[in-house]
């Protein structure tokens, strides 16, 4: 729809305004159209401005779940990572922590102390490490409280969690719980993922189970967007000598025999560890480990179209 908004007769006056229907465009495609509008209509404005305004510009928020198939391999410190990668490229991010029994997130992003409000029955996130929104099971039980919750109570708090008021938060990151029970059922039945990142460390124990995650996304026709091989190698502070605890190579390799990408290793490192430990991720700086998270996040952003241009 356009509107002249000529001032008078003369050529040079005035403004023509159009307001065009932007729903589910992002901004890159936005600015793209706006650019390709001004050059098409160059000879109809005739020297007036045009103002172009966007309607119908909603938030087209995905749901990434970053999952594996066992517990121990480091999935929640990854996820934290990627969260605060992405972040420093621009995409609006915000992190819901799944693990209804043994939350990390709120460590990982420095915000144990702080409670979400509700507005109503909708919780409103707390905000952690790198300005981004997140809530966890962690913010809403006695620190160090055991829940003994069936599967229909984990639901339901799971839910709680994704209809929260999240903003203009772009993309969710859901840390998921080890394996494949009661809570990765509930979100790919009612909040079903836009895609999903297997991580794994390289032993094959560990590749097994990530393989069952996988399968599980697969039967859900959840994409996969790829595996992650986290603690892979480890080189000593103190000799420099190399060894790889975990083995080496074989996510890379299981990512080649199911076809899938491989988005990248990180590094079993003490300074992974410690800021993890204290709520600052190394993806907020410029350490060799942080900058495997940022090559992971980009091929993430890359993958979904989001991000800086």
């Amino acid at each position: 729809m356009a509107r002249d908004d000529a001032a008078g007769a003369g050529a040079g006056k005035g403004s023509l305004s159009l307001v065009v229907d932007g729903a589910g465009l992002s901004k890159g495609a936005r600015d793209a159209l706006e650019a390709e509008l001004r050059e098409g209509l160059q000879d109809l404005l005739a020297g007036r401005t045009l103002a172009v305004a966007f309607m119908g510009e909603k938030v087209q928020r995905r749901i990434i779940a970053i999952g594996s198939g066992k517990g121990g391999v480091g999935k929640s410190t990854v996820t934290a990572n990627l969260a605060v990668a992405l972040r420093r490229v621009g995409v609006k991010v915000g992190v819901i922590d799944a693990d209804i029994y043994g939350p990390s997130q709120p460590i990982l992003l420095k915000s144990e102390d702080r409670k979400p409000e509700a507005e109503g029955e909708t919780l409103q996130p707390v905000i952690g490490v790198a300005d981004i929104p997140m809530l966890s099971m962690g913010h809403l039980v006695a620190k160090g409280r055991a829940l003994a919750w069936r599967g229909p109570m984990a639901g339901r708090a799971l839910a709680q969690l994704f209809e929260a008021n999240w903003g203009d938060a772009e993309l969710l990151l859901v840390d998921l719980p080890p394996g494949t029970g009661d809570v990765q059922i509930t979100m790919l039945q009612k909040f079903k993922p836009d895609g999903a990142v297997i991580v794994s460390t390289p032993q094959d124990l560990a590749l097994a189970d990530a393989a069952r995650a996988g399968s599980l996304f697969d039967q859900a026709e959840v994409p996969i967007l790829g595996l992650v091989e986290n603690m892979a190698g480890y080189v000593c502070p103190h000799c420099g000598e190399a060894s790889d605890p975990f083995g080496s190579g074989g996510v890379e390799r299981a990512a080649g025999r199911l076809d899938l990408p491989f988005l990248g290793r990180i590094p079993l490192s003490h300074a992974v560890r410690e800021s993890s430990d204290d709520g600052a991720p190394v993806a907020m700086g410029d350490s060799p480990e942080g900058s495997a998270f940022r090559a992971i996040a980009a091929e993430i952003a890359e993958s979904l179209g989001i991000g800086a241009a």
